[in-house]
C-alpha cells in the first residue's frame, strides 16, 4: 500500500476554501443548506465543497453523496483498458452476483460460515492437484489476501525450518539469507526486510532473459541460505524462471555438502497459466513434481479470474509448515487453526474462485489461457512487423526445433492454423517491447515515454519503465493481455499504437500537433523487398497486402 500523509484541514481551508472568490459582489462559496430534487440541486453543486479531510457535522442525502463520489471516480482510468496490471477486471455476471451475495461474510468466522470453509478446503485440494502434489503427501494451504501475504508465509515457513534445523545441531541462526533475481516483485524483497533475512538479489541480464541466472545461484548459496524464490512469470517480460534447473543445482549442492536448500515458487501470475497451457512451463517440471519445491503461491485475482482480494499458498505436505507457526484459535464458540498475517478478510473471493474452477473446468481454463497467449503473440508479431518496435518478451518466438518454415507475411504475423502455445517459447501472456535500434537512430527525437503518454490520452494505460538494475538503461513498454482482451479490442490497440507512433515520427520535435488524434484506421505496415521497413507518409502496407485487422 502507498503511504499517505495527513492533511491539515484547517490549513487547507484557510488556503483554498476561504479564498476571496466573488461573483457580483457576493461570495460564491457559503455554508448554507438547500433542499434539492436531484444530487445536482444540493448545496454541493456550486456553493459548498464536499468535505474531504474532516468528517462533517451534518450528513448529506445518500443520492447526493453517491453521485458526487461517482463523478470524482470518473477521473480514474477504465479498468478494461488498464493494460499495466495482471489483476483481472472482468468476471462473468453469475460470478459477480455470487460475490455480491456473499460480500458480508468474514473469512475469519469459520464456525459461523461452515459452507464457505468447506469450499475453501475444496479449492486447496483442487489447486494442489493442479500443481502436481504426489499421492501420499498431505498438502496443506490457505487463501490469503493476495500473493504478497502468501509469499511472506512461504518465506517465513522456510526461515523457521532453517532455524529449527540449525538449532537442533547447535549452529548459529543469526544470519539467514534468501536468494532471488533482481526481477523479483517487491513483495519478495519486503519479506526479507520485514522478517530480518538478508536478501541476496542476483543481477539479471539479457543473456539470462532478464530472469534469475542459475549460474549465479551456484555462486551465492551457502549454509545460511533458507531457500530460493523462483518466479513463474517475471513481471517485466513474462519469462518463466528455470525451476528444474535451479532444483538440479541444489541437488548437486546437497550431495556435495549435505545442506538441503528448498525452493518456494512464486507463481503469482503463472500458477493459473502454466498448468493449463499446452506450453506448460517450457520444461517438464516446475511444481510439486520436483521434490525440492516445498511451497507454491499464486494470485486468484490474476489469471485465476477473480476480482482483487484473493491469493493462495500451498505446501506440498504439512510437515513443511512448522507447527509452532500454526495458531489454534478459540473464537466465537468454535476452534480453528490458522496460519496467516491477517485475520478478518473477505470470503466472497474464495467462493468465486471455486465457482470458476467448477464452472470452467480444466478445458475452460485452457481455452482462456490459450486465447490470451494467442492474442499476445499476435500483438508481439504485429509490433515487430512495423520495424519500429522490438519485443523483449519471447512468447511469440517459435521453440527451437519446431518443424516447418513459416512463409509469407500474413502467416508470419497470424501464425499457422492449429498451432498452440506449445509451438512457442513458454511464458505469461505479456508483451514487453521497446523502440527498435533502427527507429531510435532514424528518429532520435521520439521518446519512448511519449508513446505511453499519448496512448493514455486515448485511454489505454501502458506503462513505460526501466528493466531491473544492471539493465535499467533499457526501458520497456509492457502490455498484459488478460481474458477481456478480445480480438476486436486488440485490433484497435494495434491501430492506436501505430497511429501514435506515426504522429510522433512526424512531430518528433514536440508541440501540440503530437496530441492531435489521427485516424487509426489508416495505420498499417509494409515490408520492402529486402525486408527493410520504410516510412512512406503516414500510410504503410505489407507487401502481400495484410490489413491492419490481421496485425
Amino acid at each position: 500500500m502507498p503511504l499517505a500523509r495527513h492533511v491539515d484541514p484547517e490549513e487547507l481551508v484557510e488556503r483554498l476554501h476561504d479564498a476571496h472568490l466573488t461573483e457580483g459582489g457576493r461570495h460564491i462559496r457559503k455554508l448554507t443548506t438547500t433542499s434539492h430534487l436531484t444530487p445536482y440541486g444540493s448545496k454541493y453543486a456550486s456553493e459548498v465543497t464536499v468535505p474531504k479531510y474532516r468528517i462533517p457535522e451534518d450528513g448529506a442525502p445518500a443520492d447526493t453523496v453517491y453521485q458526487l463520489i461517482r463523478d470524482e471516480l470518473d477521473l480514474d482510468g477504465r479498468p478494461n483498458l488498464n493494460l499495466a496490471s495482471f489483476v483481472g477486471t472482468y468476471m462473468e455476471p453469475n460470478a459477480t452476483q455470487l460475490m455480491t451475495e456473499n460480500l458480508s461474510k468474514n473469512f475469519a468466522d469459520n464456525d459461523e460460515y461452515p459452507a464457505m470453509m468447506a469450499i475453501h478446503e475444496r479449492c486447496i485440494s483442487i489447486i494442489a492437484q493442479l500443481w502436481g502434489v504426489n499421492k501420499g503427501e498431505k498438502a496443506v494451504g490457505t487463501a490469503t489476501t493476495g500473493s504478497s501475504e502468501a509469499i511472506h508465509l512461504g518465506g517465513l515457513a522456510m526461515k523457521r525450518r532453517w532455524q529449527e534445523h540449525r538449532r537442533a545441531k547447535g549452529l548459529d541462526t543469526s544470519n539467514p539469507n534468501i536468494i532471488m533475481g533482481a526481477n523479483a516483485q517487491v513483495a519478495l524483497e519486503k519479506f526479507a526486510r520485514y522478517f530480518d533475512v538478508e536478501a541476496r538479489i542476483l543481477p539479471v541480464s539479457k543473456e539470462s532473459n532478464y530472469r534469475l541466472d542459475p549460474e549465479l545461484v551456484k555462486k551465492n548459496i551457502d549454509e545460511n541460505t533458507i531457500g530460493i524464490f523462483v518466479i513463474m512469470g517475471s513481471t517485466y517480460t513474462g519469462h518463466y524462471e528455470p525451476v528444474e534447473e535451479v532444483s538440479m543445482i541444489l541437488d548437486e549442492y546437497q550431495e556435495r555438502t549435505g545442506i538441503d536448500i528448498p525452493i518456494h515458487v512464486d507463481a503469482a501470475s503463472g500458477g493459473f497459466v502454466a498448468p493449463f497451457t499446452h506450453a506448460g512451463a517450457g520444461g517438464p517440471k516446475w511444481n510439486f513434481q520436483l521434490p525440492r519445491v516445498k511451497s507454491i503461491n499464486t494470485s486468484g485475482h490474476k489469471y485465476g479470474l477473480v476480482y482483487a482480494g484473493v491469493g493462495w499458498i500451498i505446501w506440498r505436505d504439512e510437515s513443511y509448515l512448522p507447527q509452532h507457526l500454526i495458531f489454534e484459535l478459540h473464537y466465537l464458540g468454535g476452534t480453528e487453526k490458522s496460519f496467516a498475517l491477517n485475520f478478518s478478510r473477505p470470503g466472497a473471493q474464495v467462493i468465486v474462485q471455486y465457482y470458476n474452477l467448477i464452472h470452467l473446468g480444466f478445458k475452460g481454463y485452457r481455452e482462456i489461457m490459450e486465447n490470451c497467449l494467442t492474442n499476445a503473440r499476435l500483438l508481439s508479431k504485429s509490433l515487430e512487423a512495423t520495424g519500429w518496435y522490438t519485443c523483449v518478451s519471447e512468447i511469440h518466438k517459435p521453440k527451437s526445433g519446431v518443424s516447418g518454415v513459416i512463409t509469407g507475411a500474413k502467416q508470419a504475423v497470424s501464425g499457422s492454423k492449429g498451432e498452440t502455445s506449445a509451438d512457442y517459447v513458454a511464458g505469461l501472456p505479456v508483451v514487453s517491447f521497446r523502440l527498435s535500434d533502427g527507429f531510435a537512430k532514424e528518429f532520435p527525437g521520439v521518446k519512448q515515454e511519449s508513446v505511453s503518454l499519448l496512448m493514455r490520452a486515448r485511454q489505454w494505460i501502458i506503462p513505460n519503465y526501466a528493466l531491473p538494475p544492471t539493465e535499467n538503461e533499457t526501458e520497456i513498454l509492457r502490455i498484459v493481455v488478460r481474458e477481456s482482451m478480445s480480438l476486436d479490442l486488440l485490433d484497435r490497440l494495434i491501430s492506436d499504437l501505430v497511429s501514435v507512433t506515426q504522429t510522433l515520427m512526424e512531430n518528433q520535435d514536440g508541440g501540440v500537433a503530437a496530441l492531435q488524434h489521427r485516424d487509426a484506421g489508416h495505420a498499417s505496415i509494409q515490408y520492402d523487398a529486402k525486408q527493410r521497413r520504410t516510412v512512406e507518409g503516414v500510410v504503410k502496407r505489407l507487401q502481400d497486402g495484410i490489413h491492419r485487422s490481421v496485425c
